[in-house]
């Protein structure tokens, strides 16, 4: 580790603003070469790029002008009108924040902006130092932390990774800053070896070792006992079992998870004798398991999604979408929400009759988010994971009618990635709980309305949009565009003409008109074979039609 010193003067007020110096280390480097500054915090990411921005100079404007207030524009045109303040006026000087606080639209287009050179300075969390592929002449390391916790070693070799990929630039420089109070703990962190890499397949229980058992028994790959544990000798874990367990053998811990599974009534034990001495343990998956199964559902939750879709039969209210929405709202994100009380409050108060059943049916009351709201005390207990739910439910009930992740974003006070990050999960979870239904009778119900919901969540968007939507390379806007313009389905893309859609619709390519066209006229045929197919089927005689099989047998 060497020390950096800094011989750029600094002013008064600068050195206050400024005290790492950053300003100096990025103008080192930048606008000709890129920079990465990692920030310990979303916020923070924020804050630094402005500051930044603050103490460059005008000439910084002039950089690739013309292609940065393209990079503004296009954010506008995704955004539907709507910019983050903080990117609008960092942007101009070559530089924007990069945190999961984005919509994945926007992350897309300033990494793209950032890997032309039209960006050249980053302010990013740690997520940006995993995955995806920005290199930089100069990182720099705001603090030795991600949050509030210390850097591990393979976090910050990920980081310093990004400076002077081979291939793309010939020098790299990482500069990490820190306080005096770290410095014992940075010569540690710098020197010692990467730390091991251990199987999780046992820790993340419900995710890991019963799902890979529930898969094994559903896949028949492994049905008994001995050949389930001959398995598990095989995997990673098994490889790692001597250093990993130390309570129990990997024998008891696959005899406990199979037990747990049995429990759950997701697999059913068979015993079979095969003489007095040798017993063998059969396993095969029961409907509710295959359901878990084919719907990849989190075993954590499949006891509880069948319980709350059979509550749901009881009552379901059809009136509004926001009974079905709350049964589809992902249950892994409840943990980490925490409802803004007066927001719920005064969303709760506009519900219409219908939706203030379906709170009533889950048990949450007005009152108790209005006492919840004025911070009074409440003796009455209530499932803080419903309520919770309900809230992430209210989120995405005005997505679907609102349509406007920055609407949304606003009215929650919420960061409009996170707002994606939901809808994205719960058009994941809704597709997942359609699975589930489809192999359980009892809910044959639910079916047709999580098809629709399914679509949906996942465009997001007013209904007569959908249709359009399905055709590849058509996002929403492009939508908008095609449906003001008269294309208003399937079959009149399918039949458009390539060189008036070219004239018709603005800033539209030759070649992004015919893949529309194309696209269009095979998802028509698509839908065409399958009416075909379903008419054949509606036609063809049943099997099981009384004198069916004795006309063949005269016939013969």
């Amino acid at each position: 580790m060497t020390s950096y010193l800094c011989e750029v003067g600094y002013s008064d007020t600068l050195k206050k603003m400024d005290p790492d110096h950053l300003v100096a280390l990025v103008t080192e480097v930048i606008p000709n070469y890129s920079c990465l500054v990692f920030c310990p915090s979303k916020k923070n990411c924020e804050n630094v790029a402005e500051m930044i921005c603050k103490f460059l100079s005008k000439e910084y404007l002039k950089h690739k002008e013309k292609e940065k207030c393209e990079v503004i524009n296009n954010l506008k045109n995704i955004g539907n009108g709507n910019l983050c303040p903080v990117l609008k006026r960092t942007i101009p000087f070559g530089v924007a924040y990069h945190h999961s606080g984005l919509t994945s639209d926007e992350r897309k287009l300033l990494e793209e902006a950032y890997s032309t050179g039209v960006l050249c300075l980053f302010t990013c969390t740690s997520t940006l130092a995993a995955g995806v592929n920005l290199p930089a002449r100069r990182v720099i390391l705001r603090a030795p932390y991600v949050a509030m916790e210390f850097l591990k070693r393979n976090q910050y070799k990920q980081m310093i990774g990004r400076a002077g990929r081979a291939g793309i630039d010939t020098i790299g420089e990482s500069i990490l800053i820190l306080q005096e109070k770290d410095k014992q703990q940075v010569l540690e962190l710098i020197t010692r070896p990467l730390e091991n890499c251990y199987s999780h397949l046992v820790q993340e229980f419900t995710k890991g070792i019963q799902t890979l058992f529930l898969s094994l028994i559903g896949l028949k790959i492994a049905t008994n006992l001995d050949d389930i544990y001959h398995f598990m000798n095989g995997t990673f874990f098994g490889v790692q079992q001597n250093i990993l367990l130390k309570e129990k053998s990997l024998w008891e811990i696959t005899v406990e998870s199979l037990r747990y599974l049995t429990e759950k009534g997701l697999v059913q034990k068979d015993t079979i004798y095969k003489s007095e001495e040798e017993v063998q343990h059969n396993f095969h998956i029961t409907k509710l398991g295959r359901a878990s199964f084919k719907g990849t559902i989190d075993l954590a939750y499949c006891d509880i999604l069948y319980r709350d879709l059979k509550k749901g039969l009881e009552g379901l209210v059809l009136e509004s979408l926001l009974h079905l929405i709350y049964l589809t709202t992902p249950y892994d994100l409840v943990s980490q929400c925490n409802p803004d009380w007066m927001i719920y409050f005064r969303q709760f108060s506009q519900l219409s009759p219908a939706e203030q059943n379906v709170a009533a049916i889950l048990g949450v009351s007005e009152s108790f988010i209005g006492k919840k709201a004025s911070g009074q005390a409440i003796r009455k207990k209530v499932d803080k994971d419903v309520v919770n739910r309900l809230y992430l439910s209210f989120v995405l009930y005005s997505l679907l009618k609102e349509t406007s992740i920055w609407t949304v974003s606003e009215k929650f006070n919420m960061p409009r990635g996170y707002v994606q990050n939901l809808l994205t999960g719960a058009a994941s979870f809704s597709s997942c709980v359609l699975h589930f239904c489809e192999e359980l009778e009892e809910f044959w119900v639910y079916r047709a309305l999580l098809v629709e919901l399914t679509k949906k969540l996942t465009y997001c968007v007013k209904a007569e949009l959908i249709p359009l939507m399905e055709v590849t390379g058509v996002l929403e806007g492009r939508a908008k565009q095609l449906y003001s313009a008269g294309y208003k389905s399937l079959m009149h893309l399918a039949n458009a003409n390539p060189e008036v859609l070219i004239r018709t619709i603005d800033h539209l390519s030759r070649r992004q008109a015919k893949q529309i066209v194309s696209s269009a006229k095979m998802l028509l045929h698509e839908k065409a074979e399958a009416l075909q197919e379903e008419v054949e089927e509606l036609l063809r005689l049943p099997s099981d039609f009384p004198g069916a099989v004795a006309s063949a047998t005269d016939e013969a």
